[in-house]
């Protein structure tokens, strides 16, 4: 096994967790919410996205919110992008990293994105271009990974092609998703394996929905291949707009306390992030999704009692 002694995490609940949340969050929760997740240790933290507000109302104030976030010098925020638009308005805001999303299957491209998986390649060509031009980090995001929604079981080279081809962009990270959380630890494996021949592991990241209680059993698998870098959302909040019956991310708090449990460095404090989601979650009406957070604050209510 080759398991890292570091993992980073990469916070994606502002933007993937909060985009299929139905209360929408006004700037002032949201702001206090990145706050408080960096106060917590996070260093990377996706703070929105500049798609369709029509289509995803919860991102129509990522450029309100961005305007008043001052990151310390160590926290990196980072905006989903979809095009040119989108990535004039990021480097309007001042980010220093975007992401471009692309499909494992052209059923859900053209569902989320409303293009084939070539189509997508082709329009993010010239953002992935201007945004290195402008100094800016780009993270590929692959959706339906081990399965889809429309197509049903994906094949790892598939995948694997896609993940050379965004890397050939110039997409210094890749994050693979299961979109749906089907995925099991074999598979997992096997998805790296393949997706390994075309791109150094050391690129990749993985994105765990945790839909058959699969997250963190699927997390361990890709950190014994050698992957060190684990995307996660404070409360398991999350699914996809696009993915129907698909669940929550992976909790943030669960991979940080199996992580710190496994003796593995992730830099983040574990009570302090759960304090960041009972605040997100009172706001948005909705329970904790992660266990751990459960668990711990069952306790301190119990000591608090005593």
């Amino acid at each position: 096994m080759s398991i890292p002694q570091r993992v980073r995490i990469v916070e994606v609940g502002p933007r993937d967790g909060l985009q299929n949340e139905s209360v929408l969050l006004p700037v002032e929760a949201k702001i206090a919410l990145i706050e408080k997740l960096a106060a917590a240790g996070l260093r990377d933290i996706e703070a929105g996205s500049f798609v369709s507000a029509k289509r995803v109302p919860q991102m129509a104030d990522t450029k309100a919110v961005l305007a008043r976030l001052r990151p310390p010098p160590h926290v990196h925020f980072s905006v989903l992008v979809p095009n040119m638009r989108g990535l004039d308005e990021a480097l309007a805001c001042g980010v220093r990293g975007v992401a471009v999303f692309a499909a494992a299957t052209d059923g859900f491209s053209k569902e989320n994105i409303g293009c084939s998986i070539a189509e997508s390649l082709a329009r993010y060509a010239p953002v992935v271009e201007a945004a290195i031009g402008a100094g800016l980090e780009v993270r590929g995001y692959i959706s339906c990974a081990l399965g889809c929604p429309y197509e049903g079981e994906v094949a790892p080279r598939a995948v694997a092609t896609l993940a050379r081809d965004l890397a050939a962009l110039g997409c210094h990270e890749i994050s693979l998703g299961d979109t749906i959380g089907v995925g099991a630890p074999l598979q997992a494996r096997r998805l790296l394996e393949e997706v390994g021949r075309d791109v150094p592991l050391a690129q990749i990241a993985v994105h765990f929905h945790d839909t058959y209680g699969q997250a963190l059993a699927n997390i361990f698998a890709s950190l014994e291949m050698g992957v060190s870098v684990v995307d996660a959302s404070v409360a398991g909040l999350g699914g996809c707009p696009f993915a129907p019956g698909a669940g929550g991310n992976v909790a943030t708090e669960d991979v940080v306390y199996m992580l710190d449990r496994s003796g593995i460095e992730t830099g983040v404090d574990l009570a302090t992030l759960i304090d960041a989601g009972v605040y997100v979650c009172e706001r948005l009406g909705r329970e904790n999704q992660s266990r751990v957070a459960r668990a711990l604050l069952a306790g301190r209510r119990r000591d608090h009692r005593a």
